[in-house]
């Protein structure tokens, strides 16, 4: 029988890879992202210094924030930053949490792959065990009463920790309770939502000490009046209007050309515009206020007229400050003058007051009588600082959010992982069939979590993972768990080390179905093309012949008989 030449699908310049190599590749870069931010968590963790290409600095030993600044060339290494991004999107915390244990799952994996286990079976195996893992925290989570401020006060601790301002006690715990209990909204049947994105600013002011950072019972703004030596600076129980139109004289959509027949139609003109101002602003003045502030331009006529009145005003401010300072003092933003009424104006304000900090000056609108947006000031010695107190206190507002929702509480300090761990691995003997050993596999991979703990305290990990274990295996206390700042082995009530069950249930998730997805990858085909736009034709490339002919030309000449050569050469080239 004639040998068959060999079919070629994929072009030349197309790169496969497939099978096991994949598999090895995928686990390899998931190990690696994982070993990067693996001394980042727990009390004791490390902090990373990065240089972004400005030459910027970012110092901080939130997981996120590390992962977000890497530029990764490897597909599996780059969903894995995607998992942490997810994680800090959803719950806010737990993002060096999921990439170690996804890290940790897939390492596990390695050695079924190599004993030819098909990677269906060992998804389907971790597929089990996370359920398995979620019923065991429904188990042992407790309920928490979101009003009690000291066991709130204890669960956002034990969230910041593991960062930079744990050492700072109570501060950065009290502002972020305050600040989402503030915001908040009940949705009624003991649900409430906190929009953190929207309604709680955050306000960086370098200067002064940490201690001095509050949270507003309103809206700062970092603004002036527009005519502060005519204005008020400071009022008491102001009326405000919030405008988003400009008050200025309309201008033409487009160029607009008027003729003017005599000289004294310039004049009509110039005194339309100007009614038209006052008209604007007496609509506005009907209603006394003493604080107009608009998203739009202000013209110098409407503040003179507003400077007259002895009505402060502020222009060109951000619809999302706008829409901060309506939730604060209860006014309704208003699209055209002629339109306000009365239940418009804003009254819950205590104080408008012009601050200067620094060289900057900043409009605060404080003492709202029940404000559902604020203000975060937070001071501190420099940027870098700020940047990460910032970022705690984000996660702090996201822990305190989280409880909102779903207001149940877990053990931290490795405790959660360790029994569920030991749980596992006492239904493995139920499960039957080839899944039973990854399913055991994936009940030893929880432990990373209390084992990088140790590791960053600086213990005999082997001797005391082998107490715990013992101690979970018996299942006497779910809540025996590692105090990351000691390294003793402690009751996690006691100590309140807590963590709360949506950020545990997610990182479990999050983790197991990443792994499964990128053991599910057999094959990676790189050099694809981009498609280009219709039309667009590509720029022709240099001929590649002549490039080899001018390289055969150079040689030609530094060897003897160069002149006939070159005849030749060029007669080649030109035919």
């Amino acid at each position: 029988m004639a040998l068959h030449a060999p079919v070629l699908v994929l072009k030349d310049s197309l790169k496969r890879e497939s099978g096991t190599k994949v598999h090895h590749a995928n686990i390899q870069a998931a190990k690696a992202v994982a070993d990067i931010i693996r001394t980042t968590l727990g009390p004791q963790s490390m902090l990373k210094m990065l240089l972004d290409a400005a030459g910027g600095i970012v110092v901080t030993n939130d997981g996120n924030c590390i992962l977000r600044e890497l530029d990764l060339a490897h597909p599996a290494a780059k969903s894995m930053i995607e998992l942490s991004r997810t994680q800090d999107e959803e719950v806010g915390d737990g993002t060096t949490s999921v990439i170690v244990l996804a890290g940790e799952m897939l390492h596990v994996a390695q050695a079924f792959i190599d004993k030819n286990y098909h990677p269906t079976v060992i998804c389907r195996a971790y597929t089990k065990a996370l359920d398995d893992a979620l019923s065991v925290l429904d188990k042992i989570a407790i309920p928490v009463d979101v009003d009690d401020r000291v066991a709130m006060l204890g669960l956002v601790k034990s969230s910041i920790g593991t960062k930079f301002t744990g050492q700072f006690g109570d501060l950065i715990a009290d502002l972020a309770i305050d600040a989402t209990t503030t915001a908040g909204v009940d949705l009624g049947q003991g649900i409430r939502e906190v929009d953190i994105k929207k309604y709680i600013k955050v306000e960086k002011v370098p200067g002064g000490q940490l201690e001095d950072s509050k949270v507003l019972k309103g809206v700062m703004i970092n603004k002036d009046v527009v005519a502060p030596g005519k204005m008020r600076r400071k009022i008491v129980n102001p009326r405000i209007i919030l405008l988003d139109c400009p008050l200025e004289y309309k201008k033409g959509e487009n160029q607009t050309n008027a003729e003017l027949m005599k000289e004294e139609d310039w004049q009509v003109m110039l005194q339309m515009e100007e009614e038209y101002i006052e008209n604007l602003c007496a609509q506005i003045l009907k209603f006394k206020p003493d604080l107009v502030i608009t998203e739009k331009g202000l013209s110098d006529l409407a503040v003179h007229y507003l400077g007259k009145a002895g009505v402060s005003a502020i222009r060109r401010l951000r619809k999302t400050d706008n829409n901060r300072i309506a939730k604060a003092c209860g006014a309704v933003i208003v699209n055209r003058p002629e339109e306000l009424q009365e239940s418009d104006v804003g009254t819950g304000a205590g104080l408008f007051e012009v601050k200067k900090f620094g060289d900057e000056f900043f409009a605060f609108i404080v003492d709202c009588k029940d404000p559902k947006a604020c203000t975060v000031l937070l001071r501190g010695a420099s940027k870098d600082v700020l940047n990460e107190v910032e970022r705690n206190l984000q996660d702090a507002m996201s822990m305190a959010r989280n409880i909102w929702k779903n207001p149940k509480l877990l053990p931290g300090g490795g405790a959660t992982e360790l029994t569920v761990s030991a749980t596992l691995k006492q239904k493995s003997s139920s499960v039957e069939g080839v899944e039973k050993w990854p399913y055991e596999a994936a009940a030893l991979a929880f432990e990373a979590i209390p084992r990088t703990l140790l590791q960053n305290c600086g213990l005999n990990v082997i001797r005391t993972m082998t107490q715990l274990q013992g101690k979970h295996a018996n299942g006497e206390n779910a809540w025996v768990g590692i105090d990351g700042s000691s390294g003793d082995i402690v009751d996690m009530k006691e100590r309140k080390i807590w963590d709360s069950y949506s950020v545990k249930a997610q990182t479990f998730k999050t983790a197991i179905e990443a792994a499964c997805m990128l053991l599910r990858i057999d094959d990676i085909v790189s050099g694809i093309k981009k498609k280009q736009a219709p039309g667009a034709s590509s720029a022709p490339k240099q001929p590649q012949i002549e490039q080899e002919e001018r390289v055969e030309l150079m040689d030609h000449l530094e060897s003897g008989d160069a002149a006939l050569k070159l005849r030749d050469v060029l007669q080649l080239s030109h035919p």
